[in-house]
């Protein structure tokens, strides 16, 4: 089974171009930044992973994600290579992104989030909220 989920950032604005022929086809490509698990020497570090839409999910990305945007991004991986004008041959990996939705609203993205989250990706809800079903 091939199936990829990643939570993170876009580290700048995603590259959209459309494919040539009668039916042109939306491609995406962006890079998500998504932190590790475990902190190194104290510090938090990342993986840069290289995603790529097409078609609805694609269009999805050229109206909607900017740099900096949080997203959950489902999809597989798949692998490549190719000859480069040297003559080297270059692998390649990336995500190829199935689904996406974003992990945060609109409003925290903004502000530099109002709500407070933990290492989890869990918001905390302050203990004066009045606004909440529940107790």
């Amino acid at each position: 089974m091939n199936k990829v989920i990643l939570m993170g950032r876009l580290t700048r604005e995603p590259e959209v171009r459309y494919s040539q022929g009668e039916s042109q086809t939306a491609i995406s490509r962006f890079t998500l930044a998504v932190d590790r698990r475990f902190k190194k020497d104290g510090e938090a570090t990342a993986d840069f992973i290289s995603c790529v839409a097409f078609g609805k999910q694609a269009e999805f990305v050229e109206r909607y994600l900017h740099q900096g945007t949080k997203i959950v991004a489902e999809g597989h991986i798949q692998t490549g290579s190719y000859t480069n004008k040297d003559g080297h041959k270059v692998y390649t990996t990336d995500v190829m992104v199935e689904t996406l939705e974003f992990a945060e609203s609109k409003l925290s993205s903004e502000n530099g989030s109002r709500t407070k989250v933990d290492e989890q990706g869990f918001m905390t809800i302050p203990e004066d909220d009045e606004g909440v079903p529940f107790a």
